[in-house]
């Protein structure tokens, strides 16, 4: 097979401080190293990846395709995971898909991106 994992998804935002706190403080994602590129942003870990790539909006950036309608990752603890949540006071969604014995969390990133959150049973 060609492909077997997803890297990174990158989101070009006018909200960079914002977007960084979002996903460090409610995902759980780490700002972590990043080339030293000639733009602002940034990089975001889950573990030893840098899942989330960001960029500053700029004279010479726009917006990319626009298509995606969420992204999800994968959790390990539903309970406490809310509990995170309703600490923040961040507004989610959360549903249990009984055929593939799964809980599902939503959230919204500040540039409007849906992200799901997996807690596989």
């Amino acid at each position: 097979m060609l492909v077997d994992r997803l890297e990174h998804y990158n989101i070009v935002t006018e909200k960079l401080d914002e977007t960084i706190a979002f996903y460090v403080d409610v995902v759980g994602l780490v700002n972590g190293n990043r080339p030293d590129f000639e733009f602002p942003g940034a990089w975001l870990y889950a573990g030893e990846e840098a899942v989330v790539h960001l960029m500053k909006l700029g004279e010479d950036r726009d917006f990319g395709s626009g298509s995606i309608d969420h992204v999800a990752f994968s959790g390990n603890d539903f309970s406490g995971y809310k509990e995170h949540l309703d600490t923040l006071a961040v507004e989610y969604i959360d549903r249990f898909i009984e055929d593939a014995n799964i809980y599902q969390i939503f959230v919204t990133d500040p540039n409007g991106v849906k992200v799901e959150i997996n807690f596989h049973q």
